[in-house]
């Protein structure tokens, strides 16, 4: 497909509410697998930075290597400005580079022969972009500790790591592994990704913290944590092995980090019972103190919460259920799971993400105060979604959908396991979507279609209503002679889903399997029907 069709495709309006928002250029060359970017296979990065806290600048490159899959000569390397390449090499030959907003677009000269493994070398300099709002604008953080020293960090989802090194930012692709190495001024410390191989002291007065990946990364979950930290430790036995898990905390803020890390091993026990083994043993799990709230990044979980249980202290979900756990420890190291194990390829996807680790929350509070507590705890989370636009976004731009996918996303999951009815079922399907998508990235249509076959259930049309509109359905019923009839209102052509509902106000459930036809359940006495609160829907009477 040539550019131009591309980005005609990419206009396309493929919902509603991307009706409302003029796509650009510089959104399909981020967003798009372009012939550029299509032709070679990430397989190793080696991130160099030199971090210079003084004057806010990053200095350092990115050694690429990559695997020819098909004859190309120029490859698309993403930087964003502020940030500029200085330059770019092959073999230590420069080449030649034109620049197209924030993509660099790199003029091979050496036969590129399918097959071969090859690298090139891009040199960057300049001041990155501030975080506004992390993690929500992400960016670089620079900021000051209770004692005034340095303390930095990196976050970047959704706008992406080339906001700080350049790489091929777009999600589809992933090096098999990854070296990072870090320069900062001698009295501090970076944490970043992988385990630290070695610390070098420089005769400039810093230090080089040089640490490795073993396991495919994604671009946003690469990061670098800058402070004064102390550091501590333990191994967890878990289903693998023996996990090593690190501890780093500001040196003032230690005694309260080593009492609220206690959750981690907590964290660790539940998610492995209902997801499988942690999926990157080889590189460890870290838990690293960063001057905002926290994101998932891989084997290096970022926490600012403040060392309190909630969200901020508070309970999401206004159940009392929230207050027992830390939501920043339980939420980003659920992405773990789902985010960085399984990850989406294009960010319209990724409530494959959000929706899953909201989930993991309920699953999490059920592991360790029961069956009801976790139902309480997701239906209690009802109350944030917003249903303003659908789930899943614009494909090939870099547009994600709505926020919705965190909490209506978790309920649709919690209503799945009620049409699955299986608990032990269930419980295999969450770990074999794990296990199957094992250090891959994945489309929506690939986690549906291993739903639908594992669980063996139509559940096409539960995600089309729940991830592709923004309705609720909407049950409603009317008396007739001899019983009540009911069906879907408020849905897709040809809705259909089973529903447990119970007859009056209260009483013992029964499971009924409505659609958008009348259809009639004979009853002497009762006139309404009561939906079993598990399930995502609305109910009225006919003609309200």
């Amino acid at each position: 497909m040539t550019r131009l069709l591309m980005i005609i495709a990419c206009l396309l309006p493929l919902a509603g509410w991307a009706q409302r928002y003029e796509f650009t250029h510089a959104d399909t060359l981020r967003g798009s697998i372009t012939p550029e970017r299509a032709w070679w296979d990430l397989s190793f990065y080696h991130l160099t930075v030199r971090v210079q806290p003084t004057d806010s600048t990053l200095s350092g490159s990115t050694e690429i290597r990559y695997r020819v899959l098909k004859p190309g000569k120029t490859m698309q390397v993403d930087l964003q400005r502020p940030l500029r390449v200085v330059r770019v090499e092959q073999d230590g030959k420069p080449l030649q580079v034109r620049q197209d907003g924030d993509a660099y677009f790199v003029t091979l000269t050496k036969p590129q022969q399918v097959g071969k493994t090859e690298a090139i070398t891009v040199q960057y300099a300049g001041k990155p972009h501030i975080a506004k709002r992390p993690p929500w604008d992400g960016g670089m953080v620079w900021s000051r500790d209770k004692s005034g020293n340095w303390f930095i960090a990196t976050a970047c989802q959704g706008l992406g790591a080339s906001a700080w090194w350049p790489c091929k930012d777009h999600m589809y692709d992933e090096p098999d592994s990854m070296a990072i190495s870090i320069t900062v001024p001698e009295d501090l410390m970076d944490v970043s990704n992988g385990k630290l191989r070695r610390v070098t002291t420089n005769a400039d007065h810093t230090r080089t913290f040089d640490w490795y990946v073993q396991n495919p990364i994604n671009n946003y979950g690469v990061n670098m944590n800058i402070g004064q930290y102390e550091h501590w430790s333990e191994t967890y036995q878990g289903e693998k092995g023996p996990l090593a898990i690190d501890y780093y905390a500001l040196k003032d803020d230690a005694e309260q980090a080593r009492e609220q890390y206690k959750q981690v091993p907590k964290m660790m026990k539940a998610f492995e019972y209902w997801f499988g083994p942690y999926p990157f043993y080889e590189d460890g799990y870290k838990l690293v103190q960063t001057p905002y709230l926290g994101m998932e990044h891989q084997s290096s979980v970022t926490y600012g919460n403040r060392f309190r249980n909630g969200y901020l202290g508070r309970d999401l979900s206004q159940t009392g259920w929230g207050l027992l756990w830390d939501f920043i420890i339980v939420h980003e190291s659920g992405h773990e799971w789902f985010a960085n194990n399984i990850t989406y390829k294009d960010i319209a996807d990724m409530w494959i993400h959000e929706s899953f680790t909201n989930y993991s929350e309920c699953l999490f509070t059920e592991y360790y105060y029961g069956k009801e507590a976790g139902a309480q705890y997701v239906v209690g989370c009802r109350a944030l979604i917003r249903n303003d636009k659908p789930i899943i976004g614009t494909y090939n731009v870099n547009r994600s959908g709505s926020g919705d996918m965190y909490y209506k996303g978790g309920n649709m999951l919690h209503m799945i396991r009620q049409i699955v009815g299986d608990d032990d079922k269930w419980r295999q399907v969450l770990r074999g979507l794990n296990k199957t998508f094992y250090h891959q990235t994945v489309t929506t249509r690939q986690i549906e279609n291993y739903m639908i076959e594992q669980t063996g259930k139509n559940l096409k049309p539960i995600f089309d209503q729940y991830l592709r509109t923004t309705q609720i359905p909407v049950l409603e019923y009317r008396p007739v002679a001899g019983g009540l009839q009911y069906r879907y209102t408020n849905c897709i052509a040809d809705f259909t889903m089973p529903l447990r509902v119970c007859l009056g106000e209260s009483g013992p459930y029964q499971q009924l399997q409505p659609t958008t036809q009348w259809k009639t359940l004979p009853t002497k006495q009762a006139t309404k029907l009561t939906p079993d609160a598990n399930y995502y829907v609305l109910c009225q009477a006919a003609g309200k």
